[in-house]
């Protein structure tokens, strides 16, 4: 049976409890997709927009590509941060030659960071009830 190959590399990013699935394809122009939006209109803020690009933007990185992300959890900078992370190890899957770049710009690591969980006899994880001494 002949391998087939895929015109595009899928990947998944993860940021606090958001999860970010896309398909990385190479394209004649630059276009990212979020859940069937343009990124600019699904994270409104030019910040946040430029966040799911940053890989884009290292100097080893050639090529246009057309990125669909279908994003579910978290908050909106989650959301984007994720798409993000997808993207870089979509890159790395494509060209290996990218990993010291995009190790050195931080952008392979998933964040670990993620609310702590509230505990009995507590407001909140750490914010007790006011004490009184009588």
């Amino acid at each position: 049976m002949p391998e087939t190959t895929q015109p595009y590399t899928t990947a998944v990013g993860r940021r606090k409890t958001a999860s970010a699935r896309i398909k990385l394809t190479p394209a004649s122009k630059m276009s990212i997709t979020v859940n069937g939006m343009p990124a600019d209109e699904y994270f409104k803020t030019k910040e946040r927009t430029s966040i799911t690009g940053d890989a884009f933007r290292l100097d080893d990185v050639t090529g246009t590509y057309e990125v669909i992300a279908r994003v579910q959890g978290g908050g909106i900078s989650s959301q984007a941060e994720a798409v993000r992370h997808a993207i870089s190890r979509a890159l790395l899957k494509g060209e290996a030659s990218l990993r010291p770049s995009l190790k050195k710009a931080g952008l392979l690591k998933r964040d670990p960071r993620a609310k702590e969980r509230k505990k009995p006899g507590l407001l909140k994880a750490r914010k007790a009830p006011q004490w009184s001494k009588r």
